[in-house]
């Protein structure tokens, strides 16, 4: 068997998951159809919106297949029709059973963590509000239960001290991209062969971190219920997407719903200066450096204060 002779349905609806879809086109895999969300309106003309896999598959020449649910029988049958040997799942939804074995190699997923820490559905944005200083990236075969199939292969990035949620995604992105290949090449590797595919059981670890996906409730600083390193951690964990916000008194005004985009956390109590928005926290204080008001651009601490003259 070689790359072109094994039959792929690939699964993923974000930008995240264009990457390693592009990798398998681009290096001669046999992509035979796409699995994508159904388009949904956006913007203020409500007009509707295809997804970043759904983008590149058609501007690839691809099936693409967008169920509402996915135990529809009708989409079940036109899954079938493409006789995959393999499905490759990448920043998708959970699977029903019927699809997920439906190949006769299974199917794998990708997770932005290293498993079994950051089971879930945001695993990026939570190792880096955590204060991590390491991350990656786990293939491993679905089962049952929601991100705990035997793992495959997996691989680590460090995080940057100052390093947001945006530069690690895109890091992990382009990293994907070479477990998924990776992963392929070894399943045609022990299809040839005759042997099974060698896995690993997820580790049994006491204190397991979950990755919930994040709602904007969730994204509102709690500066009197953190320190200010744990307040800048959070604030890198959601810059630049979903932002954390807060509602801010500055010079006398308040406003509401301000988004926060980067912070200088300090132990100590912080002077203000000129030019200098800062927010006492549990312990300490940080200097908010990025923001965005309802209604205006994101811009620097600076050029804010400014425009409050």
């Amino acid at each position: 068997m070689t790359k072109k002779d094994l039959r792929i349905v690939y699964m993923g609806t974000p930008e995240f998951a264009v990457a390693s879809l592009q990798a398998l086109v681009e290096g001669g895999y046999n992509v035979v159809a796409v699995v994508t969300m159904p388009d949904k309106p956006a913007g203020r003309g409500h007009q509707l919106q295809f997804s970043d896999v759904k983008k590149y598959a058609l501007s690839a020449g691809l099936p693409v297949l967008q169920p509402e649910r996915l135990k529809d029988e009708a989409f079940v049958e036109q899954l079938r029709s493409y006789h995959a040997d393999l499905q490759i799942v990448v920043a998708f939804r959970m699977l029903p059973e019927v699809v997920w074995t439906m190949p006769r190699l299974g199917t794998f997923n990708l997770h932005a963590s290293l498993l079994p820490q950051y089971r879930g559905a945001a695993p990026i944005n939570w190792a880096v509000i955590n204060g991590d200083r390491e991350t990656g990236a786990t293939t491993f075969m679905l089962k049952h239960e929601i991100d705990t199939g035997n793992m495959i292969l997996q691989e680590r990035i460090p995080i940057g001290e100052d390093e947001n949620v945006g530069s690690v995604h895109d890091r992990l992105m382009a990293m994907g991209t070479g477990l998924v290949t990776r992963t392929v090449d070894l399943i045609i590797d022990c299809e040839n062969n005759g042997t099974p595919l060698p896995t690993t059981p997820q580790p049994e670890i006491a204190e397991l971190r979950p990755a919930p996906k994040i709602f904007k409730e969730d994204c509102e600083i709690r500066f009197a219920e953190k320190t200010a390193q744990e307040v800048k951690n959070f604030v890198r964990g959601l810059s630049p997407y979903p932002a954390a916000w807060a509602n801010l008194t500055i010079h006398g005004q308040t406003f509401e719903n301000v988004k926060i985009f980067a912070v200088e956390a300090s132990s100590h109590p912080l002077p203000e200066g000129k030019g200098d928005i800062i927010v006492p926290c549990k312990e300490g204080a940080v200097k908010v450096l990025e923001l965005q008001a309802p209604g205006k651009k994101r811009m620097n601490a600076k050029a804010f204060l400014n425009g409050l003259h």
